[in-house]
């Protein structure tokens, strides 16, 4: 299969909500090519739709440990909410504080049907709340805080990669 391009902000897929898969032997080639896309240097996940899929998937490689999630779902959030510093390959260089949970677990199945659970704090638990959120076509901007969001946004409309009307 193949590395696949990032889709950025503006692109339509990037705000839809993801269709959950139904077909596991037919998902096989996006899962390959979500993992291989997820392995450049410098990147903990992507789910499906910022290679313009939209189906709920997601690949991860955080410390070391590879994998994915299909038709994840979060199943729990504890601890205080936290300022993380994020960014998104589908928002381009830029980073801003945003509110996450310490920890995270997440369910989903593998291309078996076996069910898969993942949980995690810091970067691990950083990344399911922000790929999940991604396959209910939010990206990280929609977490900020107003105030955060506004420079976000500015900054947004700046760059020249930013997919303008």
């Amino acid at each position: 299969m193949a590395v696949r391009d990032i889709r950025h902000f503006g692109d339509p897929v990037l705000k839809s909500q993801s269709e959950p898969i139904k077909d596991l032997d037919a998902a096989a080639g996006l899962v390959e090519d979500l993992l291989e896309t997820t392995q450049l240097p410098g990147r903990a996940g992507v789910a499906a739709p910022q290679i313009g899929v939209n189906l709920r998937a997601f690949s991860y490689n955080v410390d070391g440990e590879v994998g994915y999630l299909i038709n994840p779902r979060i199943i729990e959030l504890s601890g205080e909410k936290q300022l993380v510093d994020e960014g998104c390959l589908s928002v381009p260089g830029l980073w801003h504080p945003t509110p996450r949970y310490e920890f995270a677990r997440a369910e989903g199945i593998d291309l078996n049907g076996n069910r898969v659970e993942l949980s995690g704090t810091g970067l691990m638990a950083q990344m399911l709340q922000h790929e999940c959120d991604h396959l209910e076509g939010l990206v990280y901007l929609d977490r900020l805080e107003p105030a955060q969001r506004k420079i976000a946004m500015a900054e947004v409309r700046a760059s020249d990669w930013f997919l303008k009307p």
